[in-house]
């Protein structure tokens, strides 16, 4: 039995892994600065639009700066247990 699939147009295990690992990493963390940045409250709405710019025209690096440097922009939740 050949270890290749054919639907793909004869790529290999080999293949398949390494085209995974260049798409899937990329993709997962332009889902997650996505939903991340779609999901959290900013001080301001302008600031939201430019990370969301910087995301869609930028999706690897912007994804990735938008997780190291825009997630410290972020609202922080009140804790209201302190006011208890």
């Amino acid at each position: 039995m050949e270890s290749t699939l054919l639907f793909i147009g004869n790529i290999g295990m080999g293949e398949l892994f390494l085209l995974l690992l260049i798409l899937g990493i990329p993709g997962i963390l332009w889902i997650w600065a996505v939903v991340d940045l779609l999901s959290s409250k900013f001080a301001n709405r302008t600031e939201k639009l430019i990370w969301l710019i910087v995301i869609a025209f930028l999706p690897f690096i912007g994804a990735i700066l938008y997780l190291i440097i825009g997630r410290r922009q972020k609202i922080k939740p009140s804790n209201n247990w302190d006011q208890l």
